[in-house]
């Protein structure tokens, strides 16, 4: 089972410039994506209260493979991005890399991996030392705690009007919250069927697990 990992949050690619860059590396390696898993996460959490991500990954088993955009999507702290690669490599899963195009599994040495920690620590540190927010970096919103209903309803074909309605909400605020966030494209190009979101308006760091439409479209086809 192959997973592709996305995760919001202010400092990283939106979720649709990391879903493309998924896409761009499975197709250039020829892995097909079985499912899509999506954290929503208005602030930079540490993993200890991600509950619902360390369910998930203690949820994968030996042979699965997970493929993210960039390491710091897992996490931005390399202390922690030690404990899920090792979490990883005990269990025999394997972790691609599509911004570097590299794989970590268990023949991946040490000296491989703590290149990649210490450009994150440099990153890391570049980052305390800038003054203001870092060039295309995006403040936490009101409207991110709404953004799985909001792909939902997008997704079913609902308008912003109609969102905002909805969600009680004013209308340019929120098409300027879609735009910013890249939410439509990743919606009008989108690989997987989003289903009704189980979570709770107001409710932080969120997780969804999204089987791809190319899965159901491929049932269908073997069913006809």
């Amino acid at each position: 089972m192959n997973y592709a990992y996305l995760r919001q949050m202010p400092d990283n690619h939106n979720m649709s410039e990391q879903q493309r860059s998924i896409l761009s590396f499975s197709l250039a390696h020829n892995l097909e994506i079985d499912k899509e898993v999506i954290e929503y996460s208005s602030k930079n959490h540490p993993i200890e209260e991600r509950k619902k991500f360390e369910e998930f990954m203690h949820s994968l088993k030996g042979g699965n493979s997970l493929i993210v955009d960039t390491l710091s999507v897992l996490s931005d702290r390399a202390e922690e991005l030690i404990k899920i690669i090792n979490c990883m490599l005990s269990r025999n899963i394997d972790l691609y890399i599509a911004s570097s195009k590299t794989l970590i599994n268990k023949e991946t040495t040490v000296v491989e991996v703590f290149p990649l920690l210490n450009d994150l620590r440099e990153a890391q540190k570049a980052k305390s030392n800038q003054i203001g927010r870092p060039k295309g970096s995006r403040s936490s919103s009101k409207f991110d705690v709404f953004q799985p209903r909001i792909i939902s309803l997008l997704k079913e074909g609902m308008n912003v009007s109609a969102i905002a309605r909805e969600l009680g909400v004013s209308r340019s605020s929120l098409k300027d919250y879609i735009e910013s966030r890249g939410i439509r494209e990743l919606v009008e190009g989108s690989w997987m069927e989003i289903s009704q979101p189980q979570t709770i308006a107001g409710v932080d760091n969120t997780l969804l697990v999204c089987p791809f439409e190319q899965e159901k479209q491929q049932k269908e086809k073997r069913i006809s």
